[in-house]
């Protein structure tokens, strides 16, 4: 296989997060798709990225540790919800980042049965084991909340689901813990890794200067690269965000942000048909990674 020539992707998730496929079973798509390096960059776990190393990697497919983080915005800006850190190239055993993944990871399991009692409370008759029966020893989370509720007739998609019942201000939502953004990227630089801003165009902020500002005061705390490559991305963000990460010196990454059967539209490798993730990305991050390393 020619690498130069490959494709990427580095915003993936499995079975240790919210997605449908296992690490294993991703591993092997990502090969037969002839993608040349992935990242599993499940949500606030590294627990699939353990797996694919312990697997010896069969393939050909390149593989750099990930997570994505939920981390609370910086409160200046006015921002509600979580603002997601991708990190990558991070020891996945080092203590203290695997400490804070665990405490985001009860709260979102003593989080889904707020959910279910305040979408009882709203009149749809659902339990913890119905979802569980759906998806078996997975960790329950809001997309399989939504599947469900689509699936039995009270959503005609995944996004009325979340529009109807999950989203902010909805009856089933419940608020999360999010890690204060500061602490988010200085763990992942902790364990060596590299802390990205993901998908900026979801972001609710609109002004080229809202932006720099950000990105700026993310930089700060140890930012160091922007998700550029994104299928939720138009063209002219696209060119917006690789020109600010030209001007602020952040490196450019790029992923689908692929769940499986979870957004069927959103395919591994390629988003929505049309993203393609060049390997010179992956290879701006390797050398990246051994900046950190020697610094």
């Amino acid at each position: 296989m020619d690498y130069r020539s490959g494709k990427i992707d580095l915003h993936i998730h499995s079975t240790a997060s919210d997605g449908s496929l296992s690490p294993e079973a991703i591993l092997t798509l990502a090969a037969e798709k002839g993608l040349c390096a992935i990242a599993l960059t499940d949500h606030d776990s590294v627990e699939g990225v353990k797996v694919l190393f312990g697997t010896g990697n069969p393939t050909e497919v390149e593989l750099l540790s990930g997570v994505e983080i939920s981390a609370a915005p910086p409160s200046a800006f006015g921002l509600s919800g979580s603002v997601h850190i991708l990190g990558y190239g991070i020891d996945v055993y080092h203590p203290k980042l695997n400490e804070i993944l665990e405490k985001q990871q009860r709260a979102r399991i003593n989080r889904t049965p707020q959910i279910i009692d305040r979408l009882n409370q709203f009149g749809i008759s659902l339990t913890l084991a119905d979802i569980q029966s759906e998806i078996g020893h997975q960790q329950i989370a809001r997309p399989h909340i939504a599947q469900w509720l689509v699936k039995n007739g009270h959503a005609a998609s995944m996004d009325e689901a979340f529009d109807r019942y999950l989203g902010k201000g909805r009856p089933g939502y419940v608020e999360k813990y999010r890690i204060p953004m500061d602490e988010a990227i200085l763990y992942i630089r902790a364990a060596g890794g590299l802390a990205v801003l993901a998908h900026p165009g979801l972001l609710d902020l609109t002004e080229t200067e809202s932006y720099e500002r950000f990105l700026v005061e993310l930089m700060s705390m140890g930012l160091q690269g922007i998700e550029v490559y994104y299928p939720g991305h138009t063209p002219s963000q696209t060119l917006f965000f690789k020109n600010l990460a030209a001007k602020l010196g952040l490196l450019i990454t790029g992923g689908t942000d692929f769940h499986g059967d979870i957004n069927p539209e959103i395919q591994l490798g390629t988003g929505q048909g049309d993203l393609s993730i060049p390997y010179t990305v992956y290879e701006s991050i390797a050398a990246a990674l051994k900046v950190n390393r020697c610094n």
